[in-house]
């Protein structure tokens, strides 16, 4: 039997091919190895720090331990600059911060931030201020919200393991008293309402890369028979061990209420309640209070008012801890805020115990700064525990819970 033969005996054909993938191969290993190496020094820059020294609680032993918070501040496009007062306003050495701005948000606005918690000499000491560099994209109403409040929450766990507290913020809100004020014990948000259960809606920042609204399909669904809905604020103050359990699902009950929350409008108004409710070693911890300051329109309460000169009082006496929303460009109500309640200056840190320069006029007191574990105790704080007393009162504290 005859064997076919090549016209060329040698095979020296065969070395043309073989180089030119090897050229493309190498080309794309640099391109790859180039990439990856911009993209890890571009993550550095958005990472926690390791704090220069630190401060022991040994002294304060006699003392109930103070609580840590661990805040998730998230934006989008123009909110920079609120993001970065918002931080100034609540920032203490004590407690952690993850900032986010979405995908709709440029580079620019996100890396001026990152600069801005580089180049501060305080936050650089502390080392407890973190920007996302990588963004998600986030739809309004959507589960991209929870997701990417889970990705925050993920992120705290691994990074900055010692807090008790999560509170998720918005370039939306803004405090009502400092953090030397916040020494009380928070729990989340709960409200009980189903009339968001049946509609099935689509969330395209699941799958696509581009921002855009929520759609709805034409089909309804009936309401859940293994677990029941619960509905309330998306603005929550989480424990720690209860988001270990959200994120690290030990039980499979926070797994298939985020796939059954794909498709529900409003989702960040139900995850976290849902789950909390529907498992008994969380179902008696809440508080049925989002500690905000809210004035919603009447009818439909859909959409929360702007907040202005004239709501300052009531805000003040209604112990709230935090105050939403306010208007972009109008600070009057903000700077009524930093300067009676807060006694924060322009671009500076809301003082507290921690700053121990002084309080001569123009000079910034956290300058100079000492044991974070110092705190001042404020007549906001008198507010916050007369708003925990009615919260907690015994007549309507356990009716309220996941009903």
């Amino acid at each position: 039997m005859k064997r076919t033969h090549f016209p060329y005996s040698d095979r020296s054909w065969l070395l043309l091919p073989i180089l030119i993938i090897s050229i493309l191969s190498l080309t794309f290993l640099l391109s790859l190895t180039f990439t990856q190496n911009k993209s890890t020094s571009f993550e550095a820059e958005f990472s926690f720090q390791e704090p220069r020294f630190s401060f022991s609680e040994r002294e304060y032993g006699r003392l109930p331990r103070l609580p840590r918070f661990a805040y998730s501040i998230s934006g989008t496009k123009g909110d920079g600059p609120r993001v970065k007062r918002l931080l100034q306003a609540i920032y203490h050495p004590r407690n952690y911060y993850l900032v986010h701005l979405d995908l709709d948000a440029s580079d620019s606005e996100r890396f001026d931030l990152a600069k801005y918690v580089k180049a501060e000499g305080v936050i650089k000491e502390f080392g407890n201020v973190m920007v996302i560099g990588k963004a998600d994209l986030v739809t309004y109403k959507g589960p991209t919200m929870v997701a990417a409040t889970l990705h925050a929450v993920a992120i705290l766990l691994k990074e900055a393991k010692d807090w008790d507290w999560f509170v998720n913020l918005s370039a939306d809100d803004y405090p009502l008293m400092t953090q030397d004020g916040k020494n009380q014990f928070f729990y989340c948000n709960l409200t009980k309402i189903y009339h968001r259960a049946r509609p099935i809606i689509i969330d395209p920042g699941l799958y696509h890369s581009k921002k855009s609204g929520v759609f709805w399909a034409k089909e309804k669904r009936s309401l859940p028979a293994s677990f029941k809905l619960f509905m309330g604020s998306e603005w929550v103050v989480l424990t720690k061990s209860f988001l270990e359990f959200c994120v690290w699902g030990w039980d499979n009950l926070p797994r298939t209420l985020l796939m059954y929350y794909t498709n529900f409008i409003s989702s960040p108004e139900g995850y976290f309640h849902t789950v909390i409710c529907n498992h008994k070693d969380y179902q008696n911890t809440t508080v049925n209070h989002d500690l905000h300051y809210i004035r919603w329109d009447s009818p439909p309460k859909q959409h929360p008012m702007t907040l202005t000169l004239e709501h300052f009082d009531d805000m003040v006496r209604s112990g709230a801890p935090f105050a939403r929303k306010f208007a972009r460009d109008d600070d009057s109500a903000l700077n009524k805020i930093d300067k009676e309640l807060l006694r924060r200056s322009n671009g500076r840190f809301t003082p507290g115990g921690w700053c121990m320069g002084g309080s001569n006029p123009g000079k910034d007191p956290c300058v100079v700064y000492g044991n974070p574990n110092a705190v001042k105790p404020t007549v906001s704080s008198k507010r916050l525990e007369k708003l925990f007393v009615q919260l907690l009162d015994s007549g309507n504290f356990r009716s309220k819970q996941c009903k």
